[in-house]
């Protein structure tokens, strides 16, 4: 573990799924990532919404805040939306980065982002297709609900049809966003865990937007996936989201 200088994510997950401003949060950065060849040399700094529309990069791109350079991301751009050939591409990708003798290149965990604003098809072909097909070995998959915010205006207009007065709808709104949620999380679990390669964890994320959006539930369950201790330290000294988080980790030391 000790000659794993960096902390290596694949970030999968539909197109405006909030990938780009979860992994600036993350990075603590409002800049966006630069972007290298797996050669080391910088192709661009893009959204990753963007670059994937215009072939801007690829899966073995590696995407790096200057503000932690210490973690490197990748993204699956494309799959998701139906191309076996980059299906294919990415599977590969998996295998071959979850076990390859350069320390340095493996991925160590993977994020899977399914974003709220689409709660009406959390879970698509596209999502069965990768959690029956795609073995990702001892690397661990952790499902992100993105964009939970979305789920409010959806409340107030459920209590807006169910006869309530605006003004009442919004009182009441924040507990039927609880509900609303908790419905669907079920949901994302009772079809995944079904599948031949579930994934290892959930959590849900919202006000990503904010610049002091707290990422310490998702340091944390990515930290408790993993099968290393190794890595789960080299996650918590990487990233910059909780100091107890680090605190933690110093006193089991």
């Amino acid at each position: 573990m000790k000659n794993i200088k960096r902390f290596r994510i694949l970030v999968m997950g539909r197109a405006n799924a909030g990938k780009t401003t979860i992994l600036q949060r993350v990075c603590n950065s409002t800049d966006k990532p630069e972007i290298f060849d797996s050669e080391g040399n910088k192709v661009s700094s893009c959204n990753l919404t963007v670059s994937c529309d215009r072939g801007h990069h690829e899966i073995k791109h590696e995407l790096v805040f200057k503000s932690n350079p210490r973690f490197v991301f990748h993204d699956s751009c494309g799959f998701e939306a139906g191309s076996t050939q980059q299906f294919d591409q990415m599977r590969n990708f998996v295998v071959d980065r979850a076990a390859t003798k350069k320390v340095n290149e493996r991925i160590h965990a993977i994020w899977f982002c399914i974003p709220m604003t689409d709660y009406h098809r959390t879970v698509t072909a596209a999502e069965q297709r990768f959690f029956n097909e795609c073995d990702t070995g001892h690397v661990p998959v952790i499902v992100l609900l993105t964009k939970v915010d979305a789920l409010y205006l959806t409340a107030v207009r459920d209590l807006l049809d169910g006869g309530l007065a605006i003004a009442e709808a919004k009182e009441r709104a924040v507990k039927k966003q609880g509900e609303l949620l908790e419905k669907w999380l079920a949901h994302v679990k009772h079809e995944l865990d079904n599948c031949n390669y579930p994934p290892r964890g959930y959590v849900t994320l919202q006000k990503m937007h904010q610049k002091n959006a707290d990422c310490t539930i998702l340091m944390q369950s990515t930290a408790n996936v993993m099968n290393e201790e190794g890595l789960q330290k080299l996650l918590i000294s990487t990233q910059q989201s909780s100091i107890l988080l680090c605190i933690e980790c110093a006193v089991r030391k």
